[in-house]
Formats: structure tokens, sequence, C-alpha cells
């Protein structure tokens, strides 16, 4: 009975470890980067007075999304009137502040209208939480890919860890970065890695750094010095390990251990925003800038695939900014300017498309087979994928949002323009 009852307990304790886990939200788009959740039960209907666990007000800007792990959420945030770039601690479950640290102080930085001076999401593993932002001078060259000429402030990336408790492990400078849009990169980890796509107009790089220590692991140049601000996925194809991302004028598979190149695709456009995403068999962009594409592309090649390795293609409302989402079979994109479109992933079909709002920047997100669109607005459209448009619920968090939600714990997790709000049944 008694070996009966601790394999029991000892089941349990697993059990209830797994759905920790699984609960997590732990870096840009989720758990596996691609904006999609473990939870079963998160919310499918609320406005600013129902449904509304807890709501506070923000005294930072940004645009990077909550992280959460277990009782703390993540947040970094820019005080405009002081420069300073700030990490913030929140507790989960009741939205009260654990600790707060200023990681560096610094003019503010050249950017686009759409654009922040806290954009990028910070990354987790349970144990540390990493951040990055750009330190400028205020020193000015001219811009280059841009339509006219014009001033643009140089920087540094500047990358930080810090442990649970707030107390600062390392802080290093990875390199210069100047983009007229201003700066955004989230940190990606894999296994004792933290990488980041230095993507700028200039000496543009990726980097691997120990997320022990912050020293640099590899870096590998790119070759168009061109700015863009995808974040990349890690997946195995083919028995190898990959990691990919569109930018710098190409699409690019490299060894995440190593940064040593695999496979390349040569444009299809100039700038990326949206970060990719993959059904196991394809992967897929959305971009861009001056020509907007969709692509299925296999993932299995060597060396350059341009002309051997595109599934398909579309030019119908694509997107440039809002990173797209697969569920099942289908794979979902809301364009800028307010298009949804449904495709089928094998073939290329574009099942249905429909207006969701009039401008779109955040990323969607995917749960229980549901996917929630959230419009610059703060409308939040909850969708079902198939073959028909099916809208299941319309809901307002009653002010704009240009971050992407988190989901953990039976709850999103929203920040808007001016608060942080947890949707959801209160504690």
């Amino acid at each position: 009975m008694f070996v009966a009852i601790r394999c029991l307990l000892v089941w349990l304790s697993i059990l209830c470890l797994s759905s920790l886990q699984a609960d997590e939200w732990p870096g840009w788009r989720g758990p596996r980067g691609d904006g999609h959740s473990a939870e079963t039960s998160l919310p499918t209907k609320w406005d600013q007075h129902s449904n509304v666990a807890w709501k506070i007000d923000l005294a930072g800007d940004g645009h990077a999304s909550p992280v959460v792990w277990g009782e703390r959420l993540f947040l970094v945030s820019c005080d405009k009137s002081s420069g300073a770039r700030k990490l913030t601690t929140y507790n989960a479950h009741t939205g009260s502040v654990m600790w707060e640290r200023k990681v560096i102080d610094s003019p503010l930085e050249t950017k686009h209208s759409l654009n922040s001076y806290a954009s990028s999401t910070p990354a987790t593993d349970g144990q540390h939480v990493y951040v990055t932002f750009l330190e400028s001078d205020n020193r000015t060259v001219v811009a280059t890919n841009v339509s006219a000429p014009r001033d643009v402030t140089i920087g540094r990336m500047v990358v930080a860890a810090y442990d649970m408790q707030g107390q600062q492990k390392w802080l290093v400078r990875s390199g210069d970065f100047v983009s007229v849009h201003g700066y955004c990169t989230c940190p990606v980890l894999f296994g004792n890695l933290l990488i980041l796509n230095g993507d700028h107009d200039g000496e543009s790089f990726i980097v691997a750094l120990d997320k022990r220590n912050g020293q640099e692991i590899w870096r590998v140049a790119r070759e168009h010095k061109t700015r863009s601000y995808v974040t990349p996925i890690i997946r195995d194809f083919g028995g190898r390990t990959q990691m990919i991302l569109c930018g710098s004028k190409s699409v690019t598979s490299y060894e995440p251990s190593t940064g040593k190149l695999i496979w390349h695709m040569d444009g299809p456009t100039e700038q990326f925003v949206a970060s990719m995403v993959d059904d196991g068999q394809r992967v897929f962009l959305t971009a861009g800038y001056p020509d907007r594409h969709i692509l299925a592309i296999d993932p299995t090649g060597t060396g350059n695939v341009t002309d051997s390795h595109v599934l398909w293609r579309s030019k119908k409302n694509c997107a440039y900014v809002p990173s797209p989402i697969v569920v099942g079979s289908y794979f979902l994109v809301t364009s800028d300017d307010g298009i949804a479109s449904c495709y089928d992933a094998s073939s290329g079909e574009r099942l249905w498309f429909e207006r969701l709002g009039n401008h779109y920047s955040t990323s969607p997100i995917a749960a229980a087979g549901l996917v929630y669109f959230t419009a610059d607005n703060g409308i939040t459209k909850v969708v079902r994928p198939g073959r028909t448009f099916e809208l299941i619920s319309e809901n307002s968090l009653g002010e704009a949002c240009y971050a992407s939600a988190a989901a953990s714990a039976g709850h999103l997790f929203y920040r808007t323009t001016g608060h942080l709000v947890s949707i959801g049944a209160k504690p």
C-alpha cells in the first residue's frame, strides 16, 4: 500500500510539474515562438469591465509583450522623460509589483511612429530573465535604405540578465545598431545560448551569447546590411536542428549551436518584421517591404534553394508587421490594414478572407483551436479556423494596444497604451 501511495504521489507531482511547464509564456510568441498556448480554458468573452482579473496603470511606455513564468510576469518599458529603460516584475496573480530595475539610461533613439523605445520582448528560462535595449549617445548619421535622406541616431545593442529576485548577473554591449525605424530584437534561448538578430542598416549580424555570463559564442555577418526585426524560430527538419528567419533580403537557415549556414533563399523582398511559423513540414513567412509576399517553403534543402523549395506563394493581403499563425491544417494571417485570410497550409488555397479591423500591429495567439486577433484599437476578435469564416466573439480592452498578448494559467495578459491587464477569473 505504501509503495502504491508513493508511486501515486510521484505521478501526481510529475503531472503538476508538466502542467506548470505548459502554462509558461517564456518569450516572444510563447513557448515555441509561434503564438501557440497549451491552455485549454482561456477566456473568449470580456470587456473593460467584465472578466477582468486585475488592471493596473503602467508608468512607462513600450510595445514589448509580457512574459510569464509561474507567479512572475516580466515587462520592459521606457520612461520617455528620463530615458530610463526598465525591467519590472509583477505578480501574475494580483498585478502587484515584485521588483523593478533600471537597466540603462539612454537618449531616445530615432524610430518609426509605430515602434517604441521598449519593443524587445524579454526571454526567461525560469532562473533568469534576459532583456535588450538600444543605448544611444545622440550621434547621428545619414540614414540609408530610405526614400529621402535624413539623420538617424547610432546606438549599441545592450543585453542584460537578471535572476528571479532582480539581481543583475551580467550586462554586455553586443554591437552597433542603426535603423531609421528604431530597435527591436527579441532574444531566443537555445540550450545555454541566447541568440539575437542584429539586422540593421550597417554591419548586420546574428550573435549567440552564453546565457550564463554574456560571453560571445558565435557571430555571423549578414550580407545585405538591411534592417529587419524578425525573431528566429528553432525547429527540427530533415534530421537537422535549424534556426530559421527572414531578413537581410533573404530567408536563411543556420545551425543554432554554431551559426553555420544550412540553406538560404534570395528575397522575396527587402525588409521583414513578421516572424516565421511552421506546420511540422513547411515553414511560412509573410512580408514585407517594398513587395508583399506569403510563402510556404520546404525546409529540407541545402545551399541556395530560391528556385527549388518554394511550395506555394500568395500576394493577397499579406502582412508586413503582424506575424502569422498555423492551427492544424490552416495558415492564418491578418494584413496590417485589417484583412484576415485563412489558407490551406498544404496547397496554398485561400479559403476565406474577412475584414476584422482597421489596422493591426500585434501578432495573433492560438489556444484550444481558436485564434485571437487583436487590432490597434484594442478589439480582439476570436476566430475558429476552418474552411469558412467563424467569429466566436468580439471583445474590447477600451484603449489602444500595440503589444501582442501572452497566455498563462487560464488568463490572457494584455499590455495596452496605458495599462497591464489580466483577462480571466479573479484569483
